[in-house]
């Protein structure tokens, strides 16, 4: 199968001009059809990744409506497949019509036979270049099974991903370390899903949105009676969470005297709801996230030791987007994908200018700020590409503070930095990757081996 030509399906119901087109393209596998019926029937059988159409089909032959209906179907039934519309001299119009209807291209008759072979063979290549775009993206789904709905292709993300595959079938306590926005919720929930724990329920909580007062009733729950206001009885999040997992998300927050509490319930695994007197057990796992440094918290008495270790058995540092060089790119894509189809369905992709910005801005915000200004320029955009203006992105600069002074590690962070980014804009394709890189296949392929950024 591997040396199987590539199939090439020609509408049209000259039969003169049928052999002509069949005897040009050798290369092909050609198949012939003459009228809507038997375009679509080959269409579903032999799914050819081109097709020539020439508007101009019985029962209307004079005109465009079959042809149009042919084209719409197509659309319809395979919408890769990349269609290529016939026009007649002073039928420009139908043919602009074509392109807006899904066609890739078009030709004007009388034909010739090499303009229109050089248009069919970039068709092909353009198919097969997003036929290998959706093979990776399976395939890197396949590998992510625990980053779940979080794109990435930094191998830093994937060693976090690991490390979370490797934990997620123990019950130990597991603590997530990063800048706000970086996804540490999303990867709990990732570790709850590849668990034993899955068929059970997640429950987040967010310490820092809680007021004090009303944070230890959400975590341990309530008698009915137990202060004003409590007309009957509440389980907390640690309870609700049974058989599963609680995320307790900016566990900084908790203030000292609820600590001692909370470390009495990993050490006893009982909870004692407020104004009640009977110990509930409660098997719950906890996975908890702070972009605050404990450690400084632990040295200045603001946090419990005893507390810290209990909850850090594990402890996973989540990179920020600006260490996860590509990854902006990819994520931006993903983003318009989404929000494009929800709110503006003409947006398309972004510039290469926008790219470039994207690219270079340090996303201090990470990845929530990331699809912020995504939806935005969604929302913005007046065309079917993004801008930078759409974007709200300034000149994007590259900051590189730090570099290390040797100049082979300077050489060495820079290339694969690069490399990363060009992959990301390509969408994982060699062979874009390389021409866009000023470089040949096999060079790219030496450095990809070079720098360990295979996947």
């Amino acid at each position: 199968m591997a040396n199987a030509k590539p199939k090439l399906l020609v509408v049209e119901d000259d039969e003169g001009l049928q052999a002509q087109l069949k005897w040009a393209y050798d290369g092909f596998d050609v198949l012939i059809a003459g009228d809507r019926e038997s375009a679509l029937t080959a269409l579903r059988a032999e799914a050819p990744a081109v097709v020539t159409l020439d508007l101009g089909l019985p029962p209307d032959p004079d005109g465009t409506s079959e042809g149009f209906a042919v084209l719409d179907a197509i659309m319809a039934l395979k919408p890769d497949t990349k269609v290529i519309v016939a026009s007649g001299h002073g039928a420009r119009d139908s043919a602009l019509q074509a392109i807006q209807r899904g066609a890739y291209d078009f030709y004007q008759k009388p034909i010739d036979i090499e303009a229109l072979g050089l248009i069919v063979d970039r068709a092909l290549q353009l198919h097969e270049i997003e036929d290998e775009n959706r093979r990776l993206a399976d395939r890197v789904g396949e590998d992510r099974t625990v980053l779940g709905t979080m794109i990435t292709a930094a191998p830093e993300m994937l060693k976090v991903s690991r490390m979370i595959e490797r934990v997620a079938g123990t019950s130990v306590s597991v603590m997530l370390l990063g800048a706000s926005g970086t996804g540490k919720e999303l990867l709990a929930r990732g570790l709850h899903d590849a668990s034993e724990r899955r068929d059970a329920p997640f429950v987040a909580i967010n310490c820092a949105a809680i007021p004090e007062n009303l944070l230890e009733s959400e975590l341990f729950g309530h008698e009915k009676g137990a202060f004003t206001g409590a007309v009957k009885t509440t389980e907390g999040k640690i309870e609700l969470a049974h058989g599963g997992t609680l995320f307790l998300d900016e566990v900084g927050d908790i203030p000292l005297q609820l600590q001692v509490k909370l470390l009495r319930f990993l050490q006893e695994r009982t909870i004692e709801r407020i104004g009640g007197r009977k110990p509930i057990p409660v098997d719950t796992r906890i996975v908890c996230a702070t972009h605050q440094d404990l450690e400084t918290m632990i040295g200045e008495a603001s946090f419990r030791e005893d507390l810290f270790y209990r909850l850090a058995e594990i402890v996973v540092k989540i990179p920020t987007l600006s260490e996860r060089a590509g990854d902006s790119v990819l994520l931006a894509k993903a983003f318009l994908t989404r929000h494009a189809k929800e709110m503006n369905p003409q947006v398309q992709g972004f510039t290469p200018d926008a790219l470039a910005a994207i690219d270079g801005w340090a996303w201090p915000g990470n990845v929530r700020e990331l699809e912020n200004r995504v939806k935005r320029s969604v929302i913005m955009a007046d065309g079917k590409l993004v801008t930078p203006e759409d974007l709200d992105l300034a000149d994007a600069q590259d900051e590189e503070g730090g570099l290390p002074l040797n100049l082979k590690s300077a050489r060495e962070r820079s290339d694969r930095k690069v490399i990363r980014q060009a992959l990301a804009r390509t969408d994982g394709n060699i062979s874009s990757t390389a021409k866009l890189l000023g470089i040949s296949r096999p060079t790219l392929y030496d450095l990809l081996k070079q720098y360990d950024l295979q996947s």
